[in-house]
């Protein structure tokens, strides 16, 4: 099997092992394979385990009856190993997956199966009345929890939408639904609050995208369709968000839904379609009068400002064919839709907003950074490629702390970038910022060894220039050890070598004015660098540190 030899007689004659154990070991070998082929996610032993102890429809859930996972890897006859290192259960090998799933009759209807199990597992009792602070010694909490839906979802039998209406029936501050909010959020949204009484089974249900249990549950009395659960939101957010088109759809057949109610964030329904990239969602909304395709959240975000950041480009497009569409709209940093798309280096969506007629490529956010800054400063060569063929992108145009696009693509490495820039006419390679400190500098600062290569080559580029702090590049590049890119600065020697000295006015305790018990020692030259410049064979640095001496009242 290692060898990859003769798989399929090996698998064939493995499952035949399997199957003719007794009754109860042949069900929890073949379960347990279906488990570990059909999860969302890599089980843990423990999580397998336990769910192998559950027994679909009943009532109650055993404890006791969980086996051991020796047991359970001994009636898998070999098919199962436990990763030691995290306790993980898999396959012995890639291919066996394959070819259990390729030989469907081994399983029937493993996901319904799975979600039934599931479900089964958060209807008992026991998990009722389990509290927050008991959940983690419940290993199979966490995955019932977030998962039963999706498996329902897949396979959606009479049965697994029987249990589901059953749990949703007594749902109100049950354990899993803390479990899933953090899970879909990223985090805990609601530390301070122990009820869940506004998180209803039709936002759990909407968040699936469980079409036939949203149906059911919107026709019962008393279920409020545009409820916001804690964190205020909908279901017909959570179905837009998560883009379930059919169940977006069967909301807004509703006749009393709220298609455009935001959430607590001010994000509508569209809002966060579009910034997810859920084109059919958006058309189904966008087919709405009562829908704005340009709502502001309370960041002053639009949806074409959200879908450009993240790069969905039939989104975009889909937008900006609307006459109600601002696409210079600003949010509360001043920054466009373009700007958000090309500081993420999406190429399609900036090409696709630069043919827009009335679109500003250049203008600047409260920060000062222009698109083609943003661009720059995040080494989107293609993106920067786009903004240099427009006529009205300042090139040399600087921020609030005086950089210009090349500064700050010098400043962060990207040499793709910069020798796109260098190749412009226009454009300034030797511009200081506000603290002095040219590409150059900030290149040779950060040790980036291939951008000062490319600048230095440039007659225009001074590399004696000395910053507000009295450093020049070459001492930045020193100072910080950066040994490659101070060799560089060596072997080009301008008309002033000694401009090379190293300013010292590195610390407050190396001051380049003159005190009072200290020497003035701004123009100290490194001897390491002297032996450098005198003798090229020397190639040994190191750093000299030269103690200021304090007179005898210090």
């Amino acid at each position: 099997m290692t060898a990859g030899l003769h798989l399929e007689d090996t698998y064939g004659a493995t499952l035949n092992r399997i199957k003719a154990q007794g009754s109860h070991k042949s069900r929890l070998g073949t379960t347990a394979l279906m488990w570990i082929c059909h999860s969302e996610r890599r089980l843990r032993a423990e999580e397998l385990c336990q769910a192998l102890a559950v027994e679909v429809g009943s009532t109650d859930f055993n404890p006791d009856d969980t086996p051991s996972i020796q047991t359970v890897l001994s009636c898998c006859q070999g098919f199962v190993v436990v990763d030691e290192e995290g306790s993980i259960v898999k396959l012995i090998h890639h291919t066996l997956r394959e070819y259990l799933i390729n030989h469907g009759s081994f399983f029937q209807n493993p996901h319904s199966t799975i979600a039934e199990t599931c479900l089964t597992y958060l209807n008992s009792p026991q998990l009722i009345t389990l509290s927050t602070s008991h959940a983690q010694h419940s290993s199979f909490l966490e995955y019932s929890s977030l998962y039963w839906g999706a498996h329902l979802k897949e396979e959606l039998m009479d049965g697994g939408k029987a249990l589901a209406l059953k749990l949703f029936s007594r749902y109100e501050c049950h354990v899993s639904i803390r479990l899933l909010l953090e899970h879909m959020l990223g985090r805990d949204p609601l530390r301070s609050i122990v009820d869940f009484y506004r998180f209803t089974g039709l936002h759990c249900a909407s968040i699936f995208g469980l079409v036939e249990v949203v149906r059911a549950l919107a026709m019962m009395d008393g279920v409020d369709i545009n409820g916001m659960d804690e964190t205020g939101v909908t279901p017909l957010i959570w179905a837009a968000g998560n883009g379930h088109e059919v169940v977006v759809q069967l909301l807004l057949g509703l006749e009393d839904i709220d298609p455009d109610g935001p959430d607590f964030s001010g994000r509508t329904p569209m809002s966060w379609a579009a910034g997810n990239g859920h084109e059919a969602v958006v058309k189904l909304l966008l087919g709405r009068e009562d829908v704005s395709p340009d709502t502001l959240d309370f960041w002053k975000r639009t949806p074409i400002s959200l879908a450009a950041e993240n790069g969905h480009e039939v989104v975009v497009k889909l937008l900006v064919g609307q006459k109600d569409i601002n696409p210079n709209g600003v949010d509360w940093r001043a920054r466009t839709p373009i700007s958000w798309a090309a500081e993420n280096g999406h190429e399609a969506v900036v090409e696709l907003l630069l043919g827009l007629k009335d679109v500003h490529p250049d203008r600047p956010d409260h920060d000062g950074l222009t698109p083609v800054s943003w661009a720059a400063g995040n080494g989107h060569e293609a993106v920067v490629e786009l903004l240099l063929g427009r006529e009205d992108v300042d090139l040399n145009r600087v921020d609030f702390v005086g950089q210009t696009p090349i500064s700050w693509a010098a400043r962060n490495g990207h040499e793709a970038v910069v020798n796109l820039l260098l190749g412009r006419q226009d454009v300034n390679p030797d511009r200081p910022d506000d603290d002095g400190l040219t590409p150059l500098s900030w290149a040779a600062r950060n040790g980036h060894e291939i951008v000062v290569k490319l600048l230095l080559e440039r007659q225009d580029v001074s590399p004696n220039r000395v910053d507000y702090a009295g450093r020049t590049p070459t001492s930045w590049a020193f100072e910080n050890g950066h040994e490659e890119v101070v060799k560089l600065f060596v072997w080009r020697i301008d008309d002033n070598p000694t401009a090379l000295t190293y300013e010292s006015s590195c610390t407050p305790t190396f001051p380049s004015e003159e005190v009072s018990g200290y020497p003035k020692i701004d123009n100290i030259f490194p001897q390491a660098l002297l032996a450098r410049l005198t003798n090229p064979e020397a190639i040994e640095f190191s750093l000299v540190i030269l103690e200021p001496q304090p007179s005898e009242n210090t």
